[in-house]
C-alpha cells in the first residue's frame, strides 16, 4: 500500500515538473507562427494557463488617459517606469469617457459603463496581455439606486470568476441595498444576501485576496473604519480585524486609508503608515513595513496615496492624487528618498497573465 502511494506521488511529481518545465520554454521560446487570436484559445484547452499565471513575476502597468472625447488605456511592462518609455504599449483599447476602472483578478482588468437613461451597467473584461475582450450581462439599475460597491473576482471553488455590485437606494435606511453577483458563463445577475450593518463606503472598489473582496468603509452609527469581506465561495461577509495599533476612530483616519495588495497580502495605507497582513484575516499577522517621509514635492491636495507594486530592492511604486491628476512616485522604502516618474496619469498594476475572460 505504501509503495503504490509512493509510486502515485512520484507520478504527480513527475507530471508537475514536466508541466512546469513546459512552462517554462514556452515562456522563454517563440511562439509557433500561428495565428495570435488562435494561441489564447489553445492554450486555455490546456493547463498551461493556470501555471503560467502560478510561475508568472511580470507585471503590468496600465495607463488611463483622456484623449480627445474618449478614454485611452495603454499596456506596458512594468520596467518602462524606470525609463519612462511610453511610446511602445504591448496593447490598447479605447472607451468612451462613461467607463470607469473596477480593478484587476488574476491579469484580467475590469471596467464598467453607466446609462443612467436605460438603467443599465455594463460590465467589461480586458486581458491587455492576450488583447481578449469580453462584455458582461448588463445589470439593471433601479432609477432608485446608485453604485455602492462593486469588485471583480475569482472563486477558488467553482475556479471562475465573478462580478459582485452592491446597489444601494437614495435615503438614509440601514438596510436599503440590494447586492448582485453575476458568475461568469451564466446570463444572470444572482441576488445574495445583504451587508448585515449599515456603512458608508470609504473605497468602493474591493480588493481581491484569498478568494475574498474587501471594502474599506466606515460603520453609521460609530463613523470607526472597518474591513469587510465578502468569501466568494460561501458568499459570506465578515470583519477583517485592523492592526491594533491603528486609531479608526478619527475623521483623519478616513481621509487618509487605503487598501491595497502587496505580493498577494491584503495591502492597507493608514495615514503614511503602510502596513500588511501576511496571513489573512489573522489579526496578528499585521505587519508595518515603513511609514512613507514628508515628500516636499508633493503637493499638499494630493492627499490620498496607493501603494501600487513593490520591488525586491525595497523600491516602492506609489500613486497620489488629489482626485483629478495623478502622480506616480518611486520611493526607497529604506532610506526615505523618492523621484517622480513623467507618468502623471492613472495607473494600475497588476500581473502578466494568458487567462482569457471569454468563458
Amino acid at each position: 500500500m505504501d509503495s503504490e502511494s509512493n509510486h502515485q506521488h512520484d507520478v504527480v511529481s513527475s507530471q508537475s515538473l514536466v508541466d512546469e518545465t513546459i512552462v517554462r520554454t514556452l515562456t522563454t521560446l517563440s511562439l509557433p507562427t500561428l495565428p495570435f487570436d488562435l494561441i489564447p484559445e489553445i492554450l486555455s484547452r490546456l493547463s498551461f494557463t493556470k501555471k503560467h499565471f502560478q510561475l508568472s513575476t511580470a507585471s503590468l502597468v496600465h495607463t488611463l488617459t483622456v484623449s480627445s472625447d474618449k478614454y485611452v488605456l495603454k499596456s506596458y511592462p512594468l520596467d518602462s517606469v524606470f525609463t519612462n518609455v511610453t511610446t511602445n504599449p504591448i496593447s490598447e483599447l479605447q472607451f468612451p469617457l462613461n467607463v470607469y476602472f473596477v480593478g484587476s483578478c488574476n491579469g484580467i482588468l475590469c471596467f464598467f459603463e453607466e446609462d443612467c437613461h436605460k438603467g443599465f451597467v455594463r460590465f467589461q473584461l480586458w486581458n491587455p496581455s492576450i488583447r481578449k475582450f469580453k462584455e458582461l450581462l448588463p445589470l439593471q439599475q433601479p432609477h432608485t439606486h446608485y453604485l455602492f460597491l462593486y469588485g471583480f473576482s475569482h472563486d477558488p471553488i467553482t475556479n471562475n470568476y465573478k462580478m459582485v455590485v452592491v446597489l444601494r437606494g437614495h435615503g438614509n435606511f440601514v438596510d436599503n441595498h440590494e447586492v448582485k453577483v453575476h458568475t461568469l458563463g451564466t446570463n444572470c445577475w444572482k441576488s445574495i444576501q445583504n451587508i448585515p450593518f449599515g456603512c458608508v463606503a470609504l473605497q468602493i472598489s474591493g480588493k481581491f485576496v484569498s478568494g475574498t473582496l474587501n471594502w474599506l468603509v466606515a460603520k453609521e452609527y460609530d463613523n470607526k473604519i472597518q474591513i469587510f469581506s465578502l468569501d466568494l465561495g460561501s458568499e459570506t461577509y465578515k470583519e477583517v480585524l485592523l492592526p491594533r495599533e491603528v486609531d479608526a476612530s478619527t475623521l483623519h483616519s478616513q481621509l487618509h486609508s487605503q487598501l491595497g495588495v502587496l505580493r498577494d497580502c491584503l495591502c492597507m495605507v493608514f495615514g503614511y503608515d503602510v502596513w500588511v497582513m501576511k496571513e489573512y484575516k489573522n489579526k496578528e499577522s499585521w505587519s508595518k513595513l515603513f511609514t512613507i517621509s514628508h515628500i516636499p514635492d508633493l503637493p499638499t491636495y494630493y492627499g490620498i496615496i496607493k501603494v501600487l507594486h513593490i520591488f525586491e530592492d525595497g523600491q516602492v511604486l506609489l500613486d497620489s492624487t488629489n482626485g483629478y491628476t495623478w502622480k506616480l512616485i518611486f520611493y526607497n522604502s529604506r532610506d526615505g528618498t523618492y523621484k517622480f516618474t513623467e507618468f502623471e496619469f492613472r495607473c494600475e498594476v497588476c500581473v502578466e497573465s494568458l487567462i482569457s475572460p471569454c468563458f
